[in-house]
């Protein structure tokens, strides 16, 4: 069986997977056929989840370190997880949250060992930066450290974020027209934890107002407006994402393929696939707000029209 890799980078506007589990059915078919490296915005879909049981759930910080050669990946099902809350999260918004995991382990069976609230506020902020890309700032991103410590010490072995976010999405967003702001800052959260400790992780943001909206939004992010909460989704995942090495197990060498939307072009994994010859697919119907194409790399892409021919063609 091959294997591949599907990444679609957060906060860039995708119009295929820069919503809410949007690209979910383009790498479910092509795991169908293969074992399928995604990135959490793939699959992540607020109280659904695109996984299967052939993907592999890795955060960014440790795909880049994969790409590079200096993590390995060894497949792991019914993982132990543990989930961090921020001492922002008001009661209110924190039961519907534990109420939330409770539902997850009835239906799913899932091995959640239990939750730790940080000793200090986050302190989240998001915005859209001048190159219209989504960005934001984490005013003590440290207090997650202590939290996470305390859950791996009680054995887990995937970690769960939960902070306060401000505000919601936004009108733009709604209308899937615009790019998701939180995507960015999110990353910087699971990103830290995954270089402090090398456990699989993910970040699920949590809004004061949980008065689910009425409104018609497009169907790519209507996943997020039907609920809440966004946990579900990263549960599911971290259930499954594969355990972090440094000395053994599925390595960049055994990398097939990676698929990339066509004008997101630059970054660790392509940069890295590139010079390892691995082929690396720009998938044309998949457009970004980013201009980084295949002419940037002197054409060494291989350009396909969309996702269904790349899984024809392997």
């Amino acid at each position: 069986m091959k294997t591949g890799a599907f990444i679609v980078p957060t906060g860039i506007g995708a119009s295929i997977g820069g919503f809410a589990g949007d690209a979910s059915p383009y790498a479910r078919r092509l795991a169908e056929n293969c074992r399928l490296i995604v990135n959490p915005n793939v699959v992540n879909a607020a109280c659904f989840s695109g996984i299967t049981k052939n993907m592999l759930y890795v955060e960014g910080y440790s795909l880049d370190e994969f790409f590079k050669g200096n993590l390995f990946l060894t497949p792991s099902i019914g993982n132990k997880i543990g989930v961090v809350f921020d001492k922002a999260v008001n009661r209110e918004v924190l039961n519907i949250h534990i109420n939330t995991i409770n539902a997850v382990q009835a239906v799913y069976g899932l091995d959640i060992i239990g939750y730790e609230i940080t000793e200090n506020e986050v302190g989240v902020e998001f915005f859209i930066d001048k190159s219209g890309v989504s960005a934001g700032n984490v005013e003590n991103i440290e207090t997650l450290k202590p939290a996470v410590e305390k859950l791996i010490k009680r054995g887990a072995e995937a970690i769960a974020i939960v902070c306060r976010f401000p505000d919601e999405q936004g009108d733009d967003y709604a209308a899937g027209l615009g790019v998701d702001p939180v995507g960015g800052v999110e990353a910087i959260l699971s990103h830290y934890i995954s270089r402090e400790f090398a456990v699989p992780c993910a970040h699920a943001p949590a809004f004061d107002d949980t008065v689910i909206s009425s409104k018609i939004v497009d169907k790519r992010c209507a996943a997020e407006y039907i609920t809440p909460t966004f946990l579900p989704c990263i549960l599911l995942g971290l259930n499954q994402a594969p355990k972090l090495s440094k000395t053994g197990g599925i390595s960049i060498e055994d990398l097939d393929f990676l698929a990339v939307p066509y004008n997101a072009i630059g970054g660790i994994p392509v940069l890295e696939s590139l010079r390892r010859k691995i082929p690396v697919y720009a998938v044309k119907e998949n457009e970004t707000i980013l201009n980084v194409t295949p002419v940037n790399f002197d054409n060494r892409c291989v350009i396909i029209e969309e996702y269904n021919k790349l899984k024809e063609s392997l």
